[in-house]
């Protein structure tokens, strides 16, 4: 039987990606005690779950249905399936990172197919972003830049450029994001080139901001169907 998510998750969900200004909030979606169904399947190793603390950056992603994602908290009631072995990177300076998300667990088959040994293959895409947990207060100059997104091993073109902007305490770059339009862009959204708007203005534009950044740098169409995702970026900033 699929584990299902609570309300106040899905309540939680909507809020992420709604508009520019919304995000995951600095506090853990889902509080409650993990189901004793998921906690004594035999296979199932609820350790295995990861979740982001402060200052480290996970890959925010969900499929087309919004009904399977990762937003950095550890699986609760099946609503973070994909963080049985997420790769996470805990941000301490400039360079280059890695994280991801992969859906070949037995923590996530058993939530989507109720059976370790059950295939179920994700479709589509509803959201991507790199997000750092907390950073506005831990890393409050870092600046993300999305170098290569693969999904299941094939790198993808990236269309635009990145660009990092804050949200509810935490920053990210988004990689999709539907509800962000190329001329709205958010009036703090920034690169390792600098600001793309004077002092926040979005009517005074910089030189920066020449219309290559998007909150949707790849083709959805790239995530018709899928089990592993990559993503490889830069922080600068600190």
């Amino acid at each position: 039987m699929k584990l299902r998510r609570n309300a106040a998750f899905a309540a939680a969900l909507a809020l992420l990606v709604c508009s520019a200004s919304c995000s995951r909030s600095s506090g853990k979606v889902g509080s409650a005690e993990l189901p004793t169904e998921l906690v004594t399947v035999e296979g199932v190793d609820i350790n295995d779950a990861v979740e982001a603390a402060a200052g480290d950056a996970y890959l925010a992603i969900t499929d087309e249905a919004w009904e399977v994602q990762y937003l950095g908290n550890k699986d609760v009631n099946g609503s973070d399936q994909l963080s049985y072995d997420a790769g996470v990177a805990h941000i301490n300076g400039n360079g280059e990172y890695t994280v991801s998300v992969t859906a070949d667990t037995n923590g996530f088959r058993y939530d989507e197919t109720g059976d370790i040994n059950g295939e179920y293959t994700i479709k589509g895409i509803g959201f991507a972003a790199v997000i750092i947990d907390n950073a506005e207060e831990v890393l409050p100059n870092a600046v993300i830049t999305i170098n290569s997104v693969k999904v299941d091993g094939k790198e993808l073109e990236l269309r635009k450029k990145s660009y990092t902007n804050t949200e509810s305490g935490s920053i990210r770059a988004n990689i999709f994001n539907e509800w962000v339009s190329d001329d709205a862009l958010p009036a703090d959204a920034r690169t390792a080139e600098g600001a793309l708007f004077e002092n926040g203005d979005t009517s005074k534009p910089t030189a920066v901001n020449d219309g290559s950044c998007s909150a949707q740098i790849i083709d959805r169409s790239e995530f018709a169907e899928w089990k592993n995702v990559e993503v490889g970026f830069t922080v600068s900033g600190l």
